[in-house]
């Protein structure tokens, strides 16, 4: 099994059109994902050409909005390409239009859009899941990708990865793609996301193929310290940490623009020990961290 993104689901691409729509929808498409169509409401009833994973000659429609995708189409998935300006916009159609997943990749997305798009997601009842912004997205190996998560670093197996970084996300799969993973999903760093760390931990708990879990946070804000206490109390798998910025300066924003550190609050090391106390395992390194998972499942 994997989590909120499977081999039966449905994508579509808000800017399919442009040059990252166009550059990732192949990848996608060649990593194996059910790519149905598109929107740019400028091109309506137009058709883009790609490749499948086969390598046979596809032509997807382009839709005026995203309800006119999903109604031809069915698509449940959306990935939105859509410049910083327009996203706000993006966010909002797609959640009106009731899609069940909104991976929103862009990054430099303005705090008060991001705000208002997760609001507006809390005002329809949260029927749509946000993964993003500023993220990499989400990969079930060897089912499915909506993203810019790279498809060839690491098979299907038995772990699940939530990670704030893209890069992180990236490296993990491939220091533990020996043992491969149900799902990995980058929620993005920005201060204001939609799925959370606890959101993915939740799902990896409930799922049965998902036997153990790696998560990746970085120095700012307290969502690691957030998640240490829900692990505390609900997650029964193993789960081992990694967080960035042990070596980063007291005070100074580092990368994300939510890795913001303020004395001890939200500091590499008092995440660290927060995980711990919760019974985490934490890396120093990614690559220590890929070791104590391999030494628990042992």
């Amino acid at each position: 099994m994997s989590i909120f993104l499977n081999q039966d689901s449905k994508i579509i691409v808000q800017g399919i059109t442009g040059g990252e729509g166009t550059k990732h929808t192949a990848r996608m498409l060649a990593a194996g994902a059910n790519v149905v169509g598109g929107v740019n409401a400028r091109k309506a009833g137009t058709t883009v050409s790609h490749k499948d994973a086969a390598g046979a000659d596809v032509e997807l429609p382009v839709f005026a909005s995203v309800g006119e995708a999903m109604e031809a189409t069915g698509a449940n998935v959306s990935v939105a390409f859509v410049p910083p300006a327009f996203s706000k916009d993006a966010g909002f159609e797609a959640i009106d239009a009731g899609i069940e997943l909104l991976v929103i990749i862009t990054e430099g997305i303005p705090v008060q859009d991001s705000a208002a798009i997760w609001a507006h997601a809390t005002e329809k009842g949260n029927a749509t899941r946000i993964i993003g912004p500023n993220c990499p997205g989400i990969i079930s190996p060897g089912e499915s990708l909506a993203g810019i998560i790279p498809s060839n670093i690491t098979e299907k197996g038995k772990l699940g990865l939530v990670s704030k970084s893209g890069t992180l996300t990236y490296q993990m799969m491939y220091e533990l793609r020996d043992l491969g993973f149900t799902t990995c999903i980058g929620i993005g760093g920005d201060p204001v996301i939609g799925t959370t760390h606890i959101d993915a931990l939740a799902a990896f708990e409930k799922d049965p193929e998902t036997e153990a879990i790696v998560m990746i946070g970085e120095i700012g804000g307290d969502a690691e310290e957030r998640a240490a206490e829900f692990i505390k109390a609900n997650v029964t798998k193993p789960v081992v940490g990694y967080v960035a910025g042990f070596t980063a300066p007291e005070g100074k924003t580092m990368g994300h623009a939510g890795a913001i550190v303020s004395g001890s609050s939200g500091t590499a090391q008092a995440k660290k020990e927060a995980l711990e106390a919760a019974g985490v395992k934490v890396g120093k390194t990614p690559s220590e961290t890929a070791q104590l998972m391999r030494d628990l499942l042992a």
